[in-house]
């Protein structure tokens, strides 16, 4: 079947300004369709151009996450001329913004717990970003946390690479945890010490941290004169 008479049978979960995301079955699997449409605002060759180059990133990014051992979508296929991402619909899973939120709601986790959910997202970043690997919209929706077996751990499965690149600089990375930073204590209030512990175990984790850390607190710096001057 042609991938657009499979999307036109599919269920449309969301619609953003970049992709559209569609539920469906790929080789009797639960499938999620990342598709990239045209930007009319665009000359159609650069649109064309733009929109391959970022879906090659992003399959590139996810990629090399795997073989690193992080836990990201599986990629079935991919389709160049019509910009699809076919990727694994990851279950029984819960954003890792749900769980802080109903954890503090409901009074259900220890703290003690969310300070060793956030010690494995600093590790889990320090070696994507080991990997040189920058995911550009670092968000606590933007990472699952998948049950496993009782008495184990959830899997911490990261997502959406739209925005994804490879760089080894350390001001890419640091802005990366900067995004992160931001999105975590306007959607999480009074967390301020679980990001610290965040921090810290991705200072111990990355073998380049120091640079990484050094380029954040300037990025910081920089926002805080944004702020100031409006």
């Amino acid at each position: 079947m042609a991938v657009p008479q499979l999307l036109s049978t599919a269920e449309l979960v969301k619609q953003g300004a970049e992709a559209r995301l569609y539920r469906t079955q790929f080789l009797g699997k639960p499938t999620i369709v990342k598709e990239r449409f045209p930007k009319r605002y665009r000359h159609p060759d650069l649109d064309e151009k733009l929109t391959h180059r970022r879906t090659v990133q992003e399959v590139r990014s996810i990629l090399r996450c795997r073989r690193a051992g992080i836990s990201t979508p599986v990629v079935y296929f991919v389709d160049y001329s019509c910009h699809c991402v076919f990727l694994e619909e990851v279950l029984d899973s819960v954003t890792v913004r749900d769980h802080i939120t109903t954890s503090q709601q409901s009074g259900s986790c220890k703290e003690e717990e969310l300070q060793r959910l956030a010690q494995h997202i600093g590790q889990i970043l320090a070696k994507m970003h080991d990997e040189d690997v920058i995911h550009g919209d670092l968000t606590t929706s933007n990472m699952l946390l998948r049950r496993g077996p009782e008495d184990t751990q959830p899997d911490l499965v990261l997502i959406d690479f739209g925005l994804s690149y490879i760089s080894a600089l350390p001001e890419d990375k640091g802005v990366d945890l900067f995004v992160l930073e931001k999105a975590f204590l306007s959607t999480h209030p009074n967390t301020e010490l679980l990001f610290d512990k965040l921090l810290k175990s991705y200072s111990t984790s990355s073998k380049r941290s120091a640079a990484v850390i050094t380029k954040l607190d300037e990025v910081r710096l920089r926002g805080r004169k944004r702020s100031m001057v409006g």
